[in-house]
């Protein structure tokens, strides 16, 4: 830790929070139990001993399986819910953006929800007065804020809900998937205002299953796994071991792999993978040019036959951000492989992406991804760099050989 981070206090601090909630088996085992003063009920600890703390201008991702405790957590820091044990202080507004609908009346129209959410998340009647115009102009509802909200799409209600969360003026705000719903262009306008909130010291926790968004936005990672925090650090190691709890590499039968020298492995073992190579076509070597063909050779053994083999590989940036990735299944293409037998994958490509530096990936498991059985999972298996640009320069992630030709308009 810095001496900057250690005199810039914490926006929230959470320490030993931990939360349980009594299950009944049918609703009658409430008065049950009131009455006979025995126990009907069983305890589920939701979170167990959670701590944290984040700082103006961080962003911390949460990620979990359904059930591992997030939205426990996303309800103890905005106030819904109290802890059974531990703190929670909080040093500023905090503005929750939770699930879809929280907190209107879905028979006034925009306008009068914009007053009631206002006041909800700490707004008082002036700051809702001077803001009502930005907040509008914002949602681009246009004259349906004049409707009720009943009347509304999932999309139109997500668009008001962060335009007034995020004009609330809050410290810290907090995002639970709420950003999966609408079109994507209001999606990236929702993000670039993200990045401004917190460019201004705002502070965020932001719980998503885009990965992708985890690895942009968030400066720290917490995985929760059965109400425990099970990983906290950088978000790409923290997206890889959330990857590996989907895959249930945590199942006893899932036996870790040595990941020797570099990238992280895990899987089962039914099918391994033995070597991976990516080479330009041109170049010979793991350095190639913008626009040459790439070739990646999987080579893979059986410990058991296997029936549906399916091998897949990710290209990611230095940022761990997935580029682009595809597998046999995706390309139609149906595997059996047979105990003790050695096979190789070879995928070939125009590597189209910017000069910089990569690494690639490489899964084996079965059906469509690794969720289901997932044999043997190579994160950045290999690196490989891309430099210089063969043909016309470009801006940005990746060439999409843009074509360009004047017409007469017909205007």
């Amino acid at each position: 830790m810095t001496s900057f981070e250690q005199a810039t206090p914490p926006v929230v601090a959470v320490k030993g929070v931990s939360k349980g909630f009594r299950l009944y088996a049918k609703p009658l085992d409430r008065l049950k139990e009131v009455i006979l003063r025995r126990s009907y009920h069983q305890r589920h600890e939701a979170l167990r001993d959670i701590s944290f703390d984040i700082r103006p201008g961080e962003t911390l991702g949460i990620l979990g399986k359904n059930g591992a405790g997030k939205s426990t957590l996303l309800k103890l820091l905005t106030g819904v819910l109290l802890p059974d044990s531990g703190q929670i202080n909080c040093y500023g507004k905090i503005a929750g953006l939770l699930e879809l609908g929280a907190g209107f009346d879905f028979n006034l129209n925009g306008i009068q929800n914009i007053r009631i959410n206002g006041l909800l998340l700490g707004m008082t009647d002036d700051e809702i007065n001077r803001l009502r115009d930005e907040i509008i102009e914002f949602s681009e509802l246009g004259k349906y804020i004049h409707e009720p909200l009943r009347t509304y799409s999932s999309g139109m209600v997500m668009r008001l809900a962060f335009a007034i969360g995020i004009h609330a003026s809050p410290q810290c705000f907090v995002i639970d998937e709420a950003l999966s719903v609408g079109d994507g262009r209001f999606q990236q306008k929702c993000v670039q205002r993200i990045k401004q909130f917190k460019q201004q010291g705002g502070a965020i926790i932001f719980v998503s299953h885009d990965m992708n968004a985890i690895k942009m936005l968030c400066d720290e990672t917490i995985v929760l796994e059965q109400g425990k925090v099970a990983y906290r650090g950088a978000p790409a190691e923290g997206v890889n071991y959330y990857y590996r709890i989907m895959s249930a590499a945590e199942d006893q039968a899932m036996l870790a792999i040595d990941s020797q020298d570099h990238g992280h492995q895990y899987g089962n073992r039914k099918v391994v993978c033995d070597r991976v190579s990516l080479i330009g076509l041109g170049s010979g070597s793991h350095s190639l040019t913008c626009g040459e063909q790439a070739q990646v050779d999987v080579v893979f053994s059986a410990q058991e036959t296997v029936m549906d083999l399916t091998v897949g590989i990710m290209l990611r940036d230095r940022f761990g951000q997935d580029l682009y990735g595809t597998n046999t299944h995706l390309l139609g293409h149906e595997l059996i492989i047979s105990a003790g037998e050695r096979k190789c994958m070879r995928f070939s490509f125009d590597m189209h992406l910017a000069p910089g530096v990569y690494t690639l990936s490489v899964s084996l498991h079965s059906q469509q991804n690794h969720t289901e059985d997932c044999y043997h999972w190579w994160d950045d298996a290999v690196g490989f760099e891309v430099a210089g640009t063969t043909g016309t320069s470009f801006a940005g992630v990746c060439n999409l050989q843009a074509q360009a030709d004047v017409v007469v308009s017909k205007d």
